[in-house]
C-alpha cells in the first residue's frame, strides 16, 4: 500500500480526499479477495491471510517516529481523539459504498457458500467480504496506532500481543464495551443493534486466527438488508462499531500507559531497586487475587529493575507465597533511608483503586519498620 490511512488523515475535512481513500482501500480489499479461495471465507482463514497483509509492512512503518514527525508536540489524548473520528468517517464512507451489496439475496449465498467450488468466491460474497476486510483491518490498524500513540509496546511476532490488539481491536470481551459505558456514544435507536452485534462476544485464543475470521463474518451478517429510518444499517454501525472500537482501543491502552509511567517512575525514583520488588509484591500479594493493573505493573517493574538497575532476582521469580518477615528482614539489614520503598508500596496499593484493608495493613507495618532516627 502507498499511502496509509494514517497519511491520508493529513487531508482532515475534505470529503473528496477522504472519498478518495476509501476508494483507494476497498480496491486494494477487491484485489485481496480475489486472492481468497470460498474455503478461505467459510473457514476463517481469510483473517489470517488479512492479518498478514495488514500488519506486517504496517508495523515497520508504524512506530512512535512516524506520528512524531505528523504531531510533534500534540498530547496522545488529542491525537488519539482525532484519529479515532477520522476512522469512524472512513467506515461510514465505506458503509455507504458498500450498502447496495446488502441485500437478502446475499445472505443466501453467504449460507451456501459450503456448496461453492474451492476456487470461485461468488461476486455477491465478494463485494460482503470487502466490507468485512475493509473495516477488519481498519479496525486492527486503528488500535495499532493507539499502542503506538500511547507508547505501550506490541511485538506481533509474539502470540500474546498479538491476541492483545486482536482482542482490543474488536472488543472481543463479552459486554466490555457496555460495561465501559462507551455505548452512551451510540443514538438510542441504535443502541439495541450495537449490543446484539456484542452480545456474546467472546473469542478463545485457543480455536486461532480463523475461528476469528468465522466470528467477524458472522457479526456482521447483521448489517444485511435491514434499514435504520432511511440510513443503510451498514453505514451506521460501520461508523458506531468503529467509533466504539477506537473508544475501547483508547481506553485499554491508555490505562496501560499509565500503568508503565507508574513503574517508570517509580524505578527512576528507586535507591533499593531489588527491595523494591519485594515490597511491590508483598502489597500486591496482600489480597488473594492479583488484579490485571496490578499484575502488569509488577511485570514492568521486573522489567526496569532488570534493564535500568541490572537486578534479576531469582528467588522472587520462584516465590510461591511471599513471607513478610522475611520482608521485614531485609529492611532491617538496609541502612539508611528507606522513604522511596513507602513511595512504592502507597503507589502500588492504589493502582487498582482504593486501599483495600489488607493491604492498609500491610502500609501501616511498612511506615513502621522503614521510621529511621
Amino acid at each position: 500500500m502507498t499511502e496509509t490511512l494514517t497519511d491520508a488523515v493529513d487531508a482532515d475535512g475534505d470529503d473528496a480526499a477522504e472519498r478518495e481513500a476509501v476508494e483507494r482501500e476497498r480496491a486494494e480489499m477487491r484485489e485481496f479477495i480475489k486472492g481468497l479461495s470460498a474455503d478461505d471465507i467459510k473457514s476463517g482463514g481469510w483473517f489470517t491471510k488479512l492479518m498478514a497483509q495488514a500488519m506486517n509492512s504496517y508495523t515497520d512503518k508504524v512506530d512512535w517516529r512516524y506520528f512524531q514527525e505528523r504531531y510533534e508536540g500534540v498530547p496522545a489524548d488529542a491525537v488519539v481523539d482525532q484519529r479515532v473520528k477520522m476512522a469512524a468517517r472512513y467506515a461510514a464512507l465505506e458503509g455507504g459504498l458498500s450498502a447496495g451489496a446488502y441485500t437478502a439475496a446475499v445472505v443466501a449465498t453467504l449460507g451456501s457458500l459450503g456448496g461453492a467450488s474451492p476456487a470461485t468466491v461468488p461476486a455477491a460474497v465478494a463485494t460482503v467480504m470487502v466490507d468485512v476486510a475493509f473495516i477488519s483491518r481498519l479496525q486492527l490498524r486503528l488500535a495499532y496506532d493507539i499502542a503506538v500513540l500511547y507508547r505501550v509496546p506490541l511485538d506481533l511476532s509474539d502470540p500474546d500481543d498479538m491476541w492483545k490488539l486482536i482482542r482490543v481491536a474488536f472488543t472481543i470481551k463479552s459486554g466490555e464495551v457496555v460495561r465501559e459505558g462507551v455505548v452512551k456514544a451510540v443514538p438510542v435507536m441504535v443502541r439495541p443493534l450495537i449490543k446484539r452485534l456484542y452480545s456474546k462476544a467472546v473469542l478463545n485464543a485457543a480455536k486461532g486466527l480463523p475461528f476469528v475470521g468465522k466470528f467477524l463474518l458472522q457479526r456482521n451478517v447483521i448489517k444485511i438488508g435491514i434499514p435504520v429510518v432511511g440510513v443503510p444499517l451498514a453505514v451506521v454501525l460501520n461508523r458506531y462499531t468503529t467509533l466504539l472500537a477506537g473508544r475501547h482501543a483508547q481506553a485499554v491502552f491508555r490505562n496501560e500507559a499509565r500503568v508503565i509511567e507508574i513503574a517508570e517512575r517509580l524505578s527512576e525514583r528507586s535507591r533499593h531497586p531489588q527491595l523494591m520488588l519485594w515490597v511491590a509484591w508483598l502489597v500486591i500479594a496482600a489480597e488473594p487475587k492479583t488484579a490485571d493493573d496490578e499484575a502488569l505493573l509488577m511485570r514492568h517493574l521486573v522489567r526496569l529493575a532488570r534493564d535500568r538497575h541490572q537486578v534479576v532476582d531469582e528467588r522472587l521469580a520462584r516465590l510461591v507465597d511471599v513471607e513478610p518477615a522475611e520482608v521485614w528482614r531485609r529492611l532491617e539489614a538496609e541502612p539508611g533511608d528507606l522513604s522511596d520503598l513507602l513511595d512504592v508500596a502507597e503507589r502500588v496499593a492504589t493502582v487498582n483503586g482504593d486501599v483495600t484493608a489488607r493491604r492498609e495493613a500491610v502500609l501501616s507495618e511498612l511506615r513502621e519498620r522503614c521510621r529511621r532516627p
